[in-house]
């Protein structure tokens, strides 16, 4: 296992783009408007950022997550699942949201010798029959077109099986005019894949012009797109603005996937709700007919085990240190069969049947 540096401070970077829509708004609706503090909150250094709290991870995943063939460490690969595999073929962003679940991993891009490693595995004799999509993520793939462009073509060739990519990509919202010819031209001419791409839009405001011009584009081109949102204290944590996100997200036609609870993170400790609250917010907004039947995301969180829905019975017990004890249906032998290298995090146990349940700290309100 190569040893990993970790940053400690996780730098304020903010696009001119996001800059300018920020100054516009102060201008039009104040600082204290809730389309303002739906992106200042996301983006702008809080000097909250360095209060001493319970949340002191720097990492997401209290385990080692790295897959190991022939020996060694394929750098970028990750693998929790049984159907899908993750593949960052970079960690930088063109913007840093300020609760980033990985905002502490090492900074690498890698390069064309290690993408075509990562593709033979793929397409290797031992997930050639069980491996159907990957998650292309980072940071920002989308960023990195010419290299995206070579794994993409390194997938074809050496990993036929997959026919599924989810590209995970904020491009659309942090710098929407970057997004030209040479990333359409990824997505051209390959019909035998399915492409999706997944975004993150936790505030109505988000849906800029330029935002939706680019969403259309891609939709022409028959990419589906989907939005996984995190719940955040101050940007999307009533009602109202998760009804006006969800319009919209309809409106332009935006699948509703995954909200998220927000990761406790070093730093992230004024952005983070309870858990009791997001689950009122999620029945009111799902079962009231506020909005849309298709556009209702299911609530989870992003624990040391992976992701967890929040279900009847999840939660298991609350201890007297503000964790939840959360139950899982994710078998510990076949977490084991997925990902020999993967290790139980000291916040996980197995129960009597064979399943993994996790600790997970939960936020407060007010």
């Amino acid at each position: 296992m190569t040893e990993k540096v970790l940053k400690t401070i996780f730098p304020e970077k903010i696009t001119p783009f996001l800059k300018r829509k920020m100054e516009t708004i102060i201008r039009e609706k104040g600082e204290n408007s809730s389309d303002y503090r739906g992106l200042a909150l996301q983006y702008i250094k809080s000097e909250y950022e360095d209060a001493d709290t319970e949340e002191n991870n720097l990492r997401h995943y209290d385990a080692e997550l790295d897959v190991i063939a022939d020996g060694r460490e394929l750098k970028g690969l990750e693998r929790l699942y049984r159907r899908s595999l993750v593949i960052a073929p970079t960690t930088i962003c063109v913007a840093h949201c300020r609760y980033c679940l990985r905002a502490n991993y090492e900074i690498f891009t890698l390069s064309e010798k290690q993408m075509t490693e990562i593709a033979k595995y793929c397409g290797s004799s031992k997930l050639r029959d069980k491996l159907q999509e990957v998650l292309i993520t980072g940071g920002d793939p989308l960023i990195i077109p010419q290299k995206l462009h070579y794994l993409m073509e390194s997938m074809i060739e050496y990993a036929p099986n997959v026919k599924i990519f989810r590209i995970a990509t904020r491009l659309l919202t942090q710098d929407p005019n970057r997004i030209d010819n040479n990333v359409f031209e990824i997505f051209r001419e390959k019909p035998l894949i399915r492409f999706e791409l997944a975004t993150q839009i936790n505030h109505p405001i988000e849906f800029f012009p330029e935002t939706v011009d680019k969403m259309q584009a891609f939709s022409e081109m028959g990419v589906k797109i989907y939005s996984q949102n995190v719940l955040l204290k101050g940007v999307n944590d009533n009602i109202d603005t998760l009804m006006d996100l969800y319009d919209k997200m309809r409106k332009y036609d935006i699948e509703a996937h995954y909200l998220f609870h927000s990761i406790p993170l070093k730093g992230s400790h004024h952005l983070r709700t309870t858990v009791a609250k997001g689950l009122r917010l999620i029945k009111e907004l799902v079962n009231s007919g506020l909005v849309s039947g298709r556009v209702k995301p299911m609530y989870a969180a992003m624990t040391d085990i992976g992701k967890i829905t929040f279900y009847d019975g999840t939660i298991l017990t609350k201890d007297s240190r503000n964790r939840l004890l959360l139950q899982s249906a994710i078998s510990y032998k076949n977490r084991l069969a997925w990902n020999p290298n993967w290790v139980l995090p000291k916040t996980a146990e197995v129960d009597d049947e064979g399943l993994l349940r996790v600790w997970y700290l939960d936020g407060t309100d007010g």
